[in-house]
């Protein structure tokens, strides 16, 4: 045989049903004549048959009875929701007037302060010497005895021992001022020195040839000059003669004020201890410190350099 040749046609096979398939199905069919019959028998109109809506698969027609059965099951749940909404509408309606009661009473009574502790305590303060525990038989305060305001400034200084003021001009200064005195000194600071000369005149200073004003122009050091004369009262009856060497403006003030207290010395002895109360016939120690061995001044170190 030769594998071209076309088989015949071979018939659809279809699944054969069993005998006990045919019986329920018969069963099914036969089983809305048999309740037909029944009602019959017992004398009942039979079964109005389902009719299928157009358009859709067929469904059973309500009854009546089941209609009005499912509208009272409708109606009594929205009856049981408005029963609880009025319920719950009444306890708000109540509630705040059971609120309102307990504020009201809350405000008409008043809020008491906590106590603080320790408030009913006096502050006891002892006074400085006074006995605590009132052993001593007296006892007088000694800011008590005279008022601060009744009391002279006179008698204060002299209590407290302060010393007068240092700007009154010595009284007890005897000078002679004949026309041939002359009272010489030297004043020294730093490294300035100063060779003063007084005389009597009509208190002019004379500064290496120039007057006091070109020589020390700032008024700090014009009035440190003046000082000794004015203390001692004659800065209008003597004239100064001065020659500075050495040191600059400043130093050479100092060495001349130091001068002219000397030469007043010189003039009156006495006035020993008034001049050296007021610091006039102390050498100002003060100078420039040196400069030391691998430092960059005196006291000035060279930048440290860890590497």
């Amino acid at each position: 045989m030769m594998a071209d040749e076309e088989s015949p046609e071979t018939p659809e096979q279809h699944a054969v049903p069993s005998e006990e398939a045919e019986e329920i199905a018969g069963s099914a069919e036969d089983a809305p004549l048999e309740a037909a019959q029944e009602a019959q028998d017992a004398g009942q109109a039979p079964p109005e048959p389902t009719t299928a809506q157009p358009g859709g698969e067929g469904h059973a027609a309500p009854t009546e009875e089941a209609t009005e059965i499912a509208g009272v099951a409708e109606d009594a749940a929205l009856e049981a929701r408005e029963e609880a909404d009025d319920a719950a509408e009444a306890r708000t309606a109540e509630t705040p007037s059971a609120v309102e009661e307990p504020a009201s009473e809350e405000e008409s009574a008043p809020r008491a302060k906590p106590s603080v502790p320790g408030a009913h305590l006096e502050v006891d303060i002892v006074p400085e010497g006074a006995d605590p525990l009132g052993r001593a038989e007296t006892y007088e305060d000694p800011y008590a005895i005279e008022d601060e305001a009744e009391r002279a400034p006179e008698t204060e200084v002299e209590e407290r021992g302060e010393p007068e003021p240092l700007s009154e001009p010595i009284s007890t200064a005897a000078i002679d001022l004949a026309s041939g005195a002359r009272y010489r000194a030297t004043g020294k600071r730093k490294t300035a020195i100063a060779r003063v000369t007084l005389r009597p005149g009509t208190g002019s200073y004379v500064v290496n040839g120039r007057s006091l004003e070109q020589h020390f122009p700032r008024n700090t050091l014009q009035r440190n000059i003046r000082q000794p004369l004015e203390t001692v009262g004659y800065q209008d009856r003597m004239d100064v003669v001065a020659r500075l060497h050495g040191g600059g403006i400043s130093a050479q003030a100092g060495a001349l004020r130091h001068g002219v207290s000397r030469a007043l010395l010189e003039a009156d002895p006495n006035l020993r201890g008034e001049l050296k109360r007021r610091g006039f016939l102390t050498r100002d120690p003060r100078v420039k410190e040196r400069k030391k061995a691998g430092l960059k001044k005196a006291r000035k170190r060279p930048q440290f350099s860890k590497r």
